[in-house]
């Protein structure tokens, strides 16, 4: 019951959310944001999107293979796409990242401690490459409340990183080996992400405030981490309307290029169905 209930409230907090949305902004506006999109430049973006979550099932990987969980990268990349169908289409189900630890447990002698160590660090990996990308953003954006904070962001990144690699050390040194590794993959992640945004512009052809809008990207990545929505629909959203509205930007074209991004993920998503119905098999590098 508390399961349910949770989800319930994730699903009324995502409509909640979507509702406010849309009565702050005119809907046929945003539908004309979308209808004007290049097909050519929508490919390039899903075709990054899809290259962002091979490097981050490959980033996952590095941890369980830490664990001597020696899982080939077919297998990984299989219940990676498993768990993101989860996440967004089974909202009652278990969630994705539950899943896999539990295959993880299921087929291979490995604490249940650990495993759940790592899909938390993996996580908290890109969110890490998130804030410093956000943190490099800001310092070439063109705005009256974040000019003459440049030395603020550069040493708060650079703090950020220096913490989090201190945090895995004191607490999770089995997998500190690694750890530089996976930084450089959240890196590729985020930077493959935020191409699959530029090219959402380039489909909508939006030419200007680029670097705003990947900042807010950045921001609504963030906060749609938060389990508090269903697969962050509606958080970010919000975000992309606030964001635009703190940088002087078209707010129906700001959550238009949510509404894109969301359908992209939506669409890569869908295709775990496949290993939903035909569970994929773990195979291991000496299999």
């Amino acid at each position: 019951m508390r399961k349910k209930g949770l989800t319930a409230l994730k699903i009324l907090i995502s409509a909640a959310l979507l509702y406010f949305i849309f009565t702050k902004i005119n809907f046929e506006d945003v539908v004309g944001v979308l209808k004007r999109t290049n097909p050519l430049y929508l490919l390039v973006a899903l075709l990054l999107f899809i290259l962002s979550k091979v490097l981050a099932a490959l980033r996952l990987n590095l941890y369980f293979h830490e664990l001597n969980v020696m899982l080939t990268h077919k297998s990984n990349l299989e219940i990676y796409l498993l768990g993101m169908f989860y996440n967004l289409f089974l909202p009652g189900g278990i969630g994705g990242d539950a899943y896999k630890g539990y295959l993880i447990n299921k087929n291979f002698e490995v604490e249940t401690k650990k495993v759940i160590s790592v899909l938390v660090l993996d996580r908290l990996s890109g969110l890490l490459l998130l804030f410093v990308y956000a943190c490099i953003l800001a310092l070439l954006l063109e705005n009256d409340f974040l000019e003459g904070h440049g030395l603020l962001f550069a040493l708060t990144a650079l703090i950020s990183i220096i913490t989090f690699w201190f945090f895995n050390k004191k607490f999770f040194g089995y997998v500190l080996p690694v750890f530089w590794k996976s930084c450089a993959f959240s890196s590729l992640v985020q930077l493959a992400q935020l191409g699959s945004i530029f090219f959402i512009l380039k489909a909508l052809a939006i030419q200007v405030q680029t670097i705003a809008y990947l900042f807010i990207f950045l921001l609504s990545s963030i906060v749609s981490v938060l389990p508090i929505t269903i697969g962050g629909i509606g958080s970010r959203e919000v975000t992309f309307l606030y964001g635009a509205q703190f940088l002087g930007l078209d707010e129906n074209t700001s959550v238009g290029i949510s509404v894109t991004f969301f359908l992209i993920t939506a669409f890569v998503s869908l295709f775990g169905i496949v290993f939903h119905f035909k569970k994929p098999k773990l195979e291991t590098l000496s299999s």
